[in-house]
């Protein structure tokens, strides 16, 4: 294994870095700036049982230190991902991908996850029960350990491919939704999805966004997600990958001796479509000032 490389549920990645769904579409986008194979991985948008149009507009906008969105989880639905999304990957894209499901029920999430679990492209499937965007899904079953543990057996019943739950920060303890994630026999924990924020136009004096509240995310939430990070990698025995507000190298060191074993990045794509590419140049030269030979060897504080 290589300086950079990490294991992440049997399967080895050159680095860390993985661009987290919704904010790299599915790969083919990003692979006209820069050769997308630098990367450990990444999540591909997040993919639903039917087609989806997404929230009305505006569903995205700025803010201090960040952005809040509302998009609404946009896509082809599960059939259209495979018969024309991953075949326009698996041009440009010659690595494990990590599939990123949501749902609007149980069924809902064995349907795609079954479906997904198929493909030879997809090494790991990304389970969200976090969305704060879509009424009646998503973070509806990411906020109850009971609804949490009832999907991951679910799912896990019907997959032989790693299954990562992604939990939401939106609760009073999200060590108690991981544990109960890890006990109905999820893979791996990615965590944080987006804060539930909003912003108010003063010159209309409506919301920025139409859905009126969005997902908050960028470098403002960081040291939130780092403190969710350490306390669900200290709590559990399965893999974490950590994110939210990851913007720099420094960062993502950061996140691992937390005790992420791997780091997504999000909202900083959607500023700076090189920032993954730029942040995993730049490791080493950061893993040399801080005395750091392998990330490999990086143990958790």
């Amino acid at each position: 294994m290589g300086r950079l490389s990490i294991d992440l549920l049997g399967i080895t990645l050159d680095n860390p870095v993985i661009p987290a769904s919704g904010t790299f579409g599915y790969g083919y986008e990003f692979a006209e700036l820069y050769d997308i194979n630098v990367l450990g991985t990444f999540s591909f948008k997040g993919t639903t049982k039917e087609p989806r149009f997404g929230n009305p507009t505006p569903r995205i906008a700025e803010c201090t230190s960040g952005m809040i969105n509302a998009v609404g989880l946009q896509n082809p639905g599960v059939d259209a991902v495979i018969s024309e999304e991953l075949p326009k990957l698996k041009k440009v894209f010659h690595k494990p991908v990590m599939a990123n499901v949501s749902g609007f029920s149980v069924d809902d999430y064995v349907y795609t996850c079954e479906r997904l679990d198929q493909e030879e492209q997809i090494g790991w499937l990304e389970v969200n029960i976090s969305c704060p965007n879509v009424h009646g899904g998503g973070m509806t079953f990411g906020t109850d350990p009971k609804a949490a543990a009832e999907v991951t057996r679910a799912v896990k019943q019907v997959t032989q491919k790693p299954v990562i739950m992604k939990l939401t920060p939106n609760v009073t303890d999200i060590v108690s939704i991981a544990k109960a994630c890890e006990e109905a026999g999820a893979d791996g924990i990615s965590l944080i999805n987006t804060l539930l924020g909003m912003r108010i136009d003063l010159k209309t004096r409506k919301p920025v966004i139409a859905n009126t509240m969005g997902g908050f995310s960028g470098p403002a939430i960081f040291p939130l997600a780092l403190r969710m990070v350490y306390q669900v990698a200290h709590a559990v025995q399965i893999p974490v990958i950590g994110m939210g507000g990851v913007a720099s190298a420094e960062d993502v060191l950061e996140m691992m001796m937390a005790g992420a074993r791997a780091v997504e990045i999000g909202a900083m794509n959607l500023t700076d479509p090189y920032i993954c590419r730029d942040i995993i140049t730049r490791l080493p030269e950061v893993m040399d000032k801080y005395g750091i030979e392998k990330l490999s060897d990086l143990q958790p504080f």
